[in-house]
């Protein structure tokens, strides 16, 4: 079962894909730690945390395809698993502060100092150690998605109702993050981290670290989602996303197909918010704000929805895009990511990577016509070809 697992996710594409990924993983920290800086290979350490945060994003990306692009669920929500998983890891590194902190307090974040707290709160106990918060890094937006997915699909919400409660949780979050008596530093966050395992945040060769495993997460979880969508329950899926009502005729529990998949998906996205924090330096509550959650789907429409590998791409691409639009002309990005998103909508409604597959379908068909006139084909080949171009 496990070995059927694997070899279905052993797509030639999504195997290239994660092998790049891999090779990235390798490549970029060696030009970082092993050539000179004045070196032309050499790759300065604020670009690669840069692209280490390219890829926590291309990551909550893949995320939200799993579920928007195979299962038709249209989350503006993933934000909030995202910064969940930030700050599991947030806290974890707030703990590894210890006496260091501003105020010298061994046991209390320097937030908490500041605001007269007597005692850790109680869900902070734990984020000692590594191991636990990476478990809750995990299980918090997977049990976030578990709860809120079983009563959205056991009530049947769908479409654009569904899209808008889940804009609804996000929203909600962000304000009680905001506040000082939740114990999460309110509007300012959690930053001003020191170790992760022992090891400065801010040395290279931590940084370097951070960066493959960005990499290394990435190309293990784009192969897991490709094992899941190559399988019969990914046949499954897409049979939810394109006649609901006809997959729930034939008997399949729907609700449990959603609910799991919304599951998994959330576990991804918070993956990808673990890894975005130690690089960027600071969590806050701006990271459940809706706009970012709409942001992704943006990501996930230019590079293709339902590709995998096209909201890898498009995360890229989009947020490169937007570090030199706000460089260079900051007051301009917003209009340029509403335009980009209506020209992909209006001229490439299948996405970047969608596009050129359906290009190189359309391709076959024709040469296998093309084949079939010239008495080298048959008309079985040539139907085939001609529905895998549609």
């Amino acid at each position: 079962m496990i070995t059927g697992f694997i070899l279905r996710a052993l797509e030639g594409k999504i195997v290239i894909a994660a092998a790049i990924l891999l090779g990235i993983a390798i490549l970029v920290p060696a030009l970082n730690l092993l050539t000179p800086p004045d070196s032309a290979l050499h790759i300065p350490t604020y670009i690669m945390a840069l692209m280490g945060k390219y890829l926590c994003y291309a990551l909550l990306a893949l995320a939200l395809d799993l579920v928007w692009g195979y299962c038709g669920i249209l989350s503006l929500g993933h934000g909030a698993f995202f910064a969940l998983g930030g700050y599991a890891m947030g806290m974890y590194l707030m703990r590894q502060i210890g006496s260091r902190g501003v105020y010298g307090n061994p046991v209390l974040p320097d937030f908490m100092v500041f605001l007269n707290w007597k005692e850790l709160p109680w869900f902070w106990y734990g984020f000692d150690w590594f191991g636990f918060a990476m478990l809750m890094v995990l299980f918090v937006p997977g049990l976030l998605a578990f709860v809120f997915g079983w009563f959205a699909f056991r009530s049947r919400v769908n479409g654009v109702y569904l899209s808008i409660i889940t804009q609804a949780m996000t929203y909600a979050l962000m304000l009680a993050f905001f506040r000082n008596d939740m114990g999460f530093g309110g509007n300012n966050g959690l930053t001003d981290f020191k170790d992760i395992l022992g090891f400065s945040v801010q040395a290279d060769g931590t940084r370097a670290v951070l960066f493959a495993m960005s990499a290394i997460m990435l190309a293990l979880c784009l192969l897991i989602a490709s094992a899941i969508t190559r399988s019969k329950f990914g046949k499954v899926l897409v049979g939810v996303r394109d006649a609901e009502s006809r997959v729930r005729f034939l008997g399949f529990r729907v609700e449990n197909i959603k609910l799991f998949t919304f599951v998994v998906s959330a576990m991804m996205a918070g993956i990808a918010g673990a890894l975005f924090v130690p690089q960027v330096g600071i969590i806050n509550p701006g990271e459940f704000a809706p706009a970012n959650s709409i942001e992704v789907v943006v990501w996930t429409a230019v590079g293709g929805r339902g590709t995998l590998i096209g909201p890898i791409i498009g995360a890229i691409l989009v947020n490169a895009g937007k570090s030199f639009f706000t460089g260079a002309f900051p007051e301009f990005w917003l209009y340029a990511l509403g335009g980009l998103f209506i020209a992909v909508t209006l001229f490439l409604p299948k996405g970047i990577v969608g596009t050129i597959q359906h290009g190189f379908k359309a391709r076959k068909a024709l040469k296998a016509a093309a084949e079939a006139e010239k008495g080298r084909g048959n008309e079985q080949t040539v139907v085939q070809a001609a529905q895998a171009a549609e």
